[in-house]
């Protein structure tokens, strides 16, 4: 890969790969390695990650090819809501990550998926993705179809991408949007900055957010959403950038955001809850809709909020309820 670098003022090569938001540099620690490595190179010359481009200067990136891990089969528990001989629809449970990924090697559904199913699994596009047609964040719980079949796989994907399948989500948010029913709608990208963040922005990919306020505590809701559109991190975005971020995530928000939105005599409760009691984003798939893509038999399948939301919740109607 060959970059020229035509801005008229010297940068530090590290900080100018960082912004290119090349998918292959995804992050800056990785960037880093690569320099020193040798890389990255400037006229075919090794250099350091403080080295200044000049205007003209060939920047070459050599990514050296990852070694494939092993896809071992570990009996880890799975929910299963429904199965039959084409898919199956798992509850992921919060803090489980769906598929191997380079620092994260195994632990994962997938490994789950293999223990269980062993060779019964649609290939996909992925050899570390066998079976999965979507995905959940590690700290999002809920349902999850998975292919055992390639052709499975291509149909499921198909209706994902025709927006055929119906995606509901429960989220206790900070704050109460306005209005208390509506959609959120903003391209979306990988942000600049940080590559693990998504951002709204004037250019990227159209994100469809539906909403309704389901409970109003005041400084809390509890919201009944659905998807349209599927994009990475899609909800806990469009709630923080309407300034109503899901409670728990701190990816985009934070504990200091949460105390300055309410009132101090609750400061101290607030932090018991979140560090003993909800350990993650209180964002929860609960419920999907779709056609059987080969039987055509309506599905419908619904899973309650976990524990730790169930918890949440209540603590907010002891503490608010006078507020509602």
């Amino acid at each position: 890969m060959e970059i020229r670098f035509q801005e008229q003022e010297p940068k530090r090569i590290d900080r100018y790969l960082v912004e290119q938001n090349i998918e292959a540099l995804h992050s800056r620690t990785y960037i880093d390695a690569l320099i020193a490595d040798h890389h990255v190179l400037v006229n075919k010359q090794s250099i350091k990650k403080s080295h200044l481009l000049r205007y003209g200067d060939i920047i070459s990136i050599i990514i050296p090819p990852s070694p494939e891990p092993a896809l071992l089969p570990q009996n880890i528990p799975l929910q299963i809501i429904y199965e039959d001989e084409k898919l199956l629809v798992v509850n992921k449970q919060a803090g489980l990550t769906v598929h191997p990924a380079p620092g994260n090697p195994d632990g994962t559904l997938v490994n789950a998926l293999v223990h269980y199913l062993g060779g019964d699994l649609a290939a996909g596009f992925d050899r570390l993705r066998p079976g999965i047609v979507h995905r959940l964040d590690k700290d999002t719980s809920g349902l999850l179809i998975v292919a055992k079949d390639d052709r499975t796989h291509k149909e499921i994907s198909t209706m994902f991408q025709s927006r055929r399948i119906g995606k509901f989500y429960k989220a206790v948010t900070l704050g109460s949007p306005v209005p208390q029913e509506g959609v959120i709608e903003t391209l979306v990208r990988r942000s600049d900055r940080e590559r693990q963040k998504m951002m709204v922005a004037k250019s990227g990919r159209q994100a469809v957010t539906h909403y309704r306020v389901e409970e109003d505590f005041t400084y809390f809701s509890l919201l009944d959403i659905r998807l349209e559109t599927g994009r990475t991190h899609q909800i806990r975005l469009h709630l923080s950038h309407i300034n109503c971020p899901v409670l728990g995530d701190n990816t985009y928000s934070g504990l200091k955001r949460v105390l300055s939105q309410i009132p101090a005599e609750y400061h101290r409760k607030l932090k018991h809850l979140l560090s003993k009691h909800l350990l993650r984003q209180a964002l929860h798939a609960y419920r999907l809709e779709f056609l059987h893509p080969f039987t055509g038999r309506e599905l419908i399948l619904e899973t309650p909020l976990p524990e730790d939301m169930q918890y949440t919740l209540q603590w907010l109607r002891n503490n608010f309820s006078e507020d509602i």
